[in-house]
Order: C-alpha cells, then sequence, then structure tokens
C-alpha cells in the first residue's frame, strides 16, 4: 500500500494510530503544526500539497473544540483533490452528532457531510466518548471552588478505551473507502455524576458531587441518550479498568 497521512498524528488518538501503522509495516507520514517532517497548518492549509503528494491514504485525527473543523476540512478535502492520488479519507466522527444539537457536534456533522459530498472515498467512525475525556471533564469542573462539585444531571456516557478505537482506526486505513461504518460505544453506560465519583475516589479527592439540572436543548438530547451506542457496546475496557491503569502509571512515575 502507499503512503498513508494521518492528521494530528502527535495527538491523543493520531498517535496511536500512528504507531499501529508504523508496527504493520507502512510508511507513514505523520502532520501536524509542529511536526519535524511535515509540518502543516489545516487553519490555512499551509504545507499541505508537499505532504499530501503522493498520499494513498489519509487518517483524518486532527480537530478541536474551539472550533475551525470545517475550516480544516475543506482545505484537507482540496490538497486531495489536487494530489489526485488518494482513495481513502477516514474520519473520526461521535455518536450522535446528528441528533444532539451541541456546538462541537454540529461541526462535526458538517464536516461528516463535506467529505461524504467532496466526491472522494470516504470511511467515516462515529465513537462514544473516550475515558480521558470523562477524566478531563471532571478535572476542569474540579478545579472551580465550588463545594459539591457540580455534573449535569442525568447525563449518561459510553467511554472507549482510545487504544480500542486508534486499533479500528488503523484496520480501515487501507486504499478501499469503506463508508459509514458501525458504530463503535464503550462496555459500559454510567452516568456522569457515578463516573464523576468513580475518578475523584480513584485519585484521592473527597469531594462531594452535586448533580446539577441545565438548560437547553442540547442538555436534553443527552439526557435522552442522543450520545449512546448500546447496541454497539464493542470496547472491553471499562471505565474501571481505566482507572486501574492511569493509578498504576501514576504511581510507577513516582517511583
Amino acid at each position: 500500500m502507499g503512503t498513508i497521512l494521518v492528521t494530528g498524528g502527535t495527538g491523543n488518538l493520531g498517535a496511536l494510530v500512528v504507531t499501529r501503522l508504523r508496527a504493520a509495516g507502512h510508511d507513514v507520514r505523520v502532520l501536524s503544526r509542529h511536526a519535524q517532517d511535515h509540518p502543516v497548518d489545516l487553519r490555512d492549509g499551509s504545507g499541505l500539497d508537499t505532504a499530501m503528494a503522493g498520499a494513498e491514504v489519509v487518517v483524518h485525527c486532527a480537530s478541536s473544540p474551539r472550533g475551525g473543523d470545517d475550516v480544516a476540512a475543506r482545505h484537507l478535502i482540496e490538497a486531495a483533490r489536487r494530489a489526485g492520488t488518494v482513495t481513502n479519507i477516514v474520519y473520526i466522527s461521535i455518536v450522535g452528532v446528528d441528533v444532539v444539537p451541541f456546538g462541537y457536534y454540529t461541526v462535526k456533522h458538517k464536516v461528516e457531510r463535506m467529505l461524504e459530498e467532496s466526491g472522494l472515498g470516504v470511511t467515516i467512525l462515529r465513537t462514544t466518548q473516550f475515558h480521558d475525556l470523562v477524566a478531563m471533564t471532571v478535572d476542569a469542573l474540579a478545579k472551580v471552588p465550588v463545594v459539591p462539585l457540580p455534573l449535569p444531571k442525568g447525563v449518561r456516557v459510553q467511554p472507549i478505551a482510545v487504544e480500542e478505537v486508534a486499533d479500528r482506526m488503523a484496520e480501515l486505513a487501507v486504499p478501499a473507502p469503506a463508508g459509514r461504518v458501525a458504530d463503535m460505544g464503550g462496555p459500559e453506560i454510567h452516568t456522569l455524576v457515578e463516573l464523576g465519583r468513580a475518578y475523584l475516589a480513584a485519585t484521592g479527592r473527597r469531594r462531594r458531587v452535586f448533580a446539577l439540572p441545565l438548560a437547553g436543548k442540547a442538555y436534553a438530547a443527552f439526557r435522552r441518550g442522543g450520545n449512546l451506542a448500546p447496541s454497539h457496546a464493542v470496547g472491553q475496557v471499562t471505565f474501571a479498568d481505566f482507572l486501574t491503569a492511569r493509578g498504576a502509571k501514576a504511581a510507577q512515575v513516582r517511583g
């Protein structure tokens, strides 16, 4: 197989995808703003044509909750058309982007449509939230000087291990596009409040958690479970497993 490009190849998911593809013997180009070999800025498209030259597959992992994913996708699509060699763009999306009117989700859904309408070969994988995202959310909220810690009431999540998603993305990085493939969900569904309590306990923080009711269409959609994929609970690593592994790694670092 020809060269594979991985956007966001130094990020949480992208770096794992790169490792798997290289272990399988593929020629991989890592695209990011700070990459040594192929520095690319998807916000303005600079460096894309050089990086894209001769590429056969693009694995698009780059994303920003701060916005601009649609702009980045437009630059990527245009560069792929100019290259003329790309047969498959593999895109990582999120379960519920089409039913949860949350800003970041809305843009991800727009990118899906842009890719599908581009005339290029496309593979789209939607997954539920990563375990890491739950941890990051709780960590961010824990910085607020409020006791107890507020977490959205009635919101359930189905977290999945980023390593398992990386395995699937690497499998899909082949010349033949597969369109929209089956969603991936984590093995268990819990409320965010339950996972928040578990995470705080595992990290040794004694803070009471308060289930905070919110308002708005996005919150209502989350409460209805628009972000869940119970019929696609293919993940094996539970949130408890994630916490155990995270704790073991932290203990190892402390020495």
